[in-house]
This record gives structure tokens, sequence and C-alpha cells, in this order.
């Protein structure tokens, strides 16, 4: 009877460690049943606080690449873009979201968890002066990740941000 008691007690805590979303073991790098919206929920969120995008084809298409569309974006990321507007208070052009062409992955655009951001020196730096470099990505890009846990690559000519959380909305 003792050693049943003690199987059950064990049972229950690695539940708790191995729960999705609960867990001590979940972390910013595992994949989280993610709340999908429209492209017209995503805009009206952006409209909101003052977010704009572009697209170099004037487009929403999602399976155009020169598009900038935001069908079955995460709501997380949206509200992380939100958040990141309100503690910045910098102007911020989305250029990229879930439209096909871009990289692929688990935390991908496609996905839903990455937007681009159009460089600008008030977000250039806001995320240096604000978040901890954390080296370079495999492609070279530098990296600095929010404390929330979400990452914001350099890539040049805009930044690409990897929300994998609100960022604290």
């Amino acid at each position: 009877m003792k050693l049943r008691s003690v199987l059950t007690a064990l049972a229950l805590v690695l539940g708790a460690l191995f729960a999705p979303g609960f867990g001590v073991l979940s972390a910013a790098g595992e994949a989280q049943a993610a709340t999908k919206i429209s492209h017209a929920t995503a805009t009206s969120m952006f409209r909101q606080v003052g977010i704009t995008w572009s697209s170099s084809g004037n487009c929403s298409d999602r399976y155009n690449s020169t598009c900038t569309s935001f069908e079955q974006l995460n709501l997380a990321t949206a509200q992380g873009a939100q958040t990141l507007k309100g503690a910045s208070g910098c102007a911020l052009n989305i250029t990229g979201g879930t439209e096909t062409g871009h990289a692929s992955g688990t935390y991908s655009h496609w996905n839903g968890y990455k937007l681009d951001f159009a460089k600008a020196t008030c977000v250039t730096n806001y995320v240096k002066n604000t978040f901890t470099y954390i080296g370079l990505r495999g492609d070279g890009a530098p990296q600095w990740k929010s404390a929330s846990g979400n990452v914001y690559a350099d890539e040049g000519n805009h930044w690409d941000v990897t929300y994998y959380n609100c960022g604290g909305c």
C-alpha cells in the first residue's frame, strides 16, 4: 500500500512537470497550442495602438510572398507587437507576417510566431538598450532576448521577432 502511494505521488509530480504550459519544463522552446486570429482581427488590433504595416506588393494574400498577411497569426504575437509599441513608444511598421516565403520551422512566420518590423532608430535603440544580447543566430543575425523570452534578430534591413508569448500584455 505504501508503494502505491509513492507511485501515485510521483505520477502527479511528473504530470505537473511535463504538462504543456504548466510544468517547469515548459519553456519558450516548446510549442504550445496557440489561438489563431484572422487578418482582419490583427489589423484591427494594430490600428488600435498605431502600428502600421506595408508590403512590397500592396496586398495581404497569405500565399503571395510579396504581400504582408496576418491570416493565422497567433493572438499572442499580435499582442506582443502591441506590447512592444506601448513599452517602446516607437513607431512600428510591420513588413512581414504569415505570408509564404519565409524560413520554415515550428516558430516560423507561417505558423504565426513571427513578425518583421522595418528598421528604425527608435526600435533599434529600444531593443539594444532594453533586452539582453544572446549572441548570433545560426545565419549570423545578432539576437536580443526580452525578459519575457521573445527573441529579436537584427536581419540588417529589418527586425525579425519571434513571439513565444505576448510580452507581458
